[in-house]
């Protein structure tokens, strides 16, 4: 891979870093509202309809989850680029082979070929 090319995947996965910070602390923040009562805005210390708090508490878990999953991709986009650091950016971690240009193109980040990818067991 050229020194160009290693370039452009180093600006392209610090601004997919970028990015996924400010992503996860939007959902952070939007997770965290308060749900009734005083705490929330409202007039009174009385909570909502429970049908309301179900709601309210579903759409939180699955904010929840999604701050997980951006959170994961953003930990791979920092191993990535900590890979560039390395000299080792775009070797497969299983069999030391070259990721093609189309999956690097598609997943930035990727640690394995395509080949060990589908792998069973991987």
């Amino acid at each position: 891979m050229t020194a160009t090319e290693i370039g452009t995947y180093r600006r392209r996965l610090a601004a997919l870093a970028d990015r996924l910070s400010r992503d996860v602390s939007h959902l952070e923040e939007e997770a965290l509202v308060p749900t009734g009562g005083e705490a929330s805005g409202g007039l009174s210390d009385v909570p909502l309809h429970l049908g309301d708090l179900g709601s309210h508490q579903f759409e939180e878990e699955v904010t929840l989850d999604l701050v997980g999953k951006e959170e994961h991709i953003l930990a791979e986009v920092n191993a990535a680029l900590e890979r560039i650091g390395a000299g080792t950016f775009g070797r497969c971690e299983h069999c030391r082979r070259p990721i093609s240009r189309e999956r690097l193109a598609a997943v930035p980040y990727a640690r394995v070929c395509v080949a060990c990818a589908e792998k069973p067991g991987r």
